[in-house]
C-alpha cells in the first residue's frame, strides 16, 4: 500500500517523470496473476514471520479471494526466501526486525507513505528489505529507489526511531529467490534521494510536469495514452529503414523497445476493458482456441489401451528434474548437464552477456580482402 502521489514502487518513476503523476491520475493499475500471487506471497510471509511459524504451516493461505498458496510456492518462494534470511543476514539471530510497517514523510511531503516489508537493526546498521517473488526482471539493491524511499520515509517516522537513530549504516536488501542481493550506504545519501523525491514530487504537482522515457515506463499505467509513448508511433511510421545507417539503426531499436510496451499494454487495457464488460469500438472476447482432452483420462485408457498404446515415456528436462530432486534433498549434478544457446538475440551494449564471436562473417571478409 502506498500513497496515490508517490510510493516506493512508483519513485523510481516519479523522479525520472514527473509528469506521470498526472497522466496515471484515474487510470486503473491492471492486475494479473502474477501480481495476485506476488501479494499474496508477501502477506503470507509476514504472516509466517509475525508468528514464528514454518511456511508449510500456511498451505492454503489466501488474501482477499486471490490465489492460494499451494504446497509449491511454500517450498520454492517463502522457504528460499526465509532460508537466505535465515543464512545471509541473520545467522546468529541478532538481527531485531519488524513486518509489513506503515513509514511516512509526515509534514515534508504531506500524503505521501509506504509500506516496507521488513525494517530491522544489526548494531549501528539500519535494515531495509524487501521480497521480490517474480521470476522475472531481476531486481538490484544498489542504489534501489524503491527501498531508498522506505529508508527515508522510516527515518521520518517517529514508531521507526529504533531502527535508524545512531545508524551509521543502511543496508538495502532485495530477496527474490533464489537470489540475495545487498547493498549498504549512508543515511547522507538516503536524505540526498530524498531531495531528489521532493524536487520532483514538487514539478509532479505543477501544470506541465515533463514527461520522458525509460525503463521506468515499464510498470507505467498511463503509458497507453502517454504522448512520449504515441509519439515515437508516429515517428515510426515515418522512418525509411533502407535508407539508415548504424546510428539511425541504434536510435530505431531503442525506440522500438518503447512501442513493443505501448503495443502491450493497449491489448492489455483492451482485454481488461473487455472482461469488466467496457466495449473496445470494433473489438470482442472470443474464446481461446479449443484442444481436445479426454473427459475420462482413465475410462479412454479402458477403452483404447488394448487397441493402441496409450502412454508414452520421455525424458525429464533438467528443469523438471531439478525441481523433483529439491522436494528429496538432492541436487542435479553439473556434469550432467549443458546449457544450449537457442540462438541469437538483440541486446543493449550495457548487457553483462559476453557478445557473439562471428567467425564465419568475419573470415569472409578477411578474405574478400585478400582476394580469396
Amino acid at each position: 500500500m502506498h500513497s496515490r502521489i508517490v510510493g516506493g514502487s512508483t519513485a523510481k518513476r516519479v523522479i525520472a517523470c514527473p509528469g506521470s503523476v498526472a497522466l496515471s491520475e484515474g487510470v486503473p493499475n491492471l492486475s494479473s496473476s502474477y501480481a495476485e500471487t506476488g501479494t499474496m506471497l508477501h502477506h503470507a510471509i509476514s504472516e509466517v514471520l509475525d508468528q514464528s511459524k514454518a511456511p508449510e504451516e500456511f498451505v492454503g493461505f489466501r488474501f482477499n479471494d486471490g490465489p492460494v498458496l499451494t504446497e509449491d510456492l511454500a517450498r520454492d518462494k517463502l522457504r528460499v526466501a526465509l532460508d537466505l534470511f535465515d543464512r545471509e543476514i541473520d545467522a546468529d539471530r541478532q538481527t531485531v526486525f519488524t513486518v509489513e510497517r506503515q513509514v511516512t514523510f509526515g509534514d515534508y511531503l504531506p500524503g505521501v507513505f509506504g509500506t516496507i516489508d521488513l525494517a530491522g537493526r544489526r548494531g549501528s546498521r539500519a535494515i531495509m528489505l524487501d521480497w521480490k517473488f517474480g521470476d522475472g526482471v531481476m531486481v538490484d539493491a544498489e542504489e534501489n529507489a524503491q527501498l531508498m524511499f522506505y529508508a527515508a520515509a522510516g527515518m521520518r517516522t517517529p514508531a521507526m526511531s529504533w531502527v535508524f537513530d545512531g545508524a551509521t549504516e543502511i543496508e538495502l536488501i532485495i530477496v527474490q529467490p533464489p537470489q540475495l542481493r545487498r547493498w549498504v550506504t549512508t543515511p547522507e545519501r538516503i536524505r540526498q534521494f530524498e531531495s531528489e523525491l521532493a524536487q520532483a514530487v514538487k514539478i509532479a504537482q505543477a501544470p506541465g510536469a515533463p514527461l520522458a522515457v525509460g525503463d521506468h515506463c515499464r510498470f507505467c499505467p498511463a503509458k497507453v495514452k502517454c504522448p512520449e509513448m504515441t509519439g515515437a508511433v508516429d515517428r515510426a511510421r515515418h522512418l525509411a529503414l533502407e535508407k539508415m545507417g548504424s546510428d539511425d539503426i541504434g536510435a530505431a531499436l531503442v525506440m522500438a523497445d518503447r512501442i513493443e510496451e505501448w503495443i502491450s499494454a493497449v491489448r492489455a487495457t483492451a482485454h481488461a476493458m473487455l472482461a469488466e464488460g467496457v466495449p473496445v469500438t470494433g473489438y470482442k472476447l472470443v474464446p481461446k482456441r479449443a484442444t481436445r482432452q479426454w473427459v475420462d483420462a482413465d475410462r479412454a485408457v479402458a477403452a483404447l489401451g488394448e487397441t493402441i498404446e496409450m502412454y508414452e515415456r520421455t525424458v525429464l528436462s533438467p528443469a523438471k528434474a531439478e525441481k523433483a530432486l529439491k522436494k528429496i534433498g538432492s541436487s542435479l549434478p553439473d556434469d550432467l548437464v549443458v546449457a544450449v544457446s537457442s540462438g541469437d538475440t538483440i541486446a543493449p551494449t550495457s548487457d553483462p552477456r559476453a557478445d557473439k564471436v562471428l567467425i564465419g562473417a568475419q573470415l569472409t571478409r578477411a578474405l574478400s580482402k585478400i582476394g580469396v
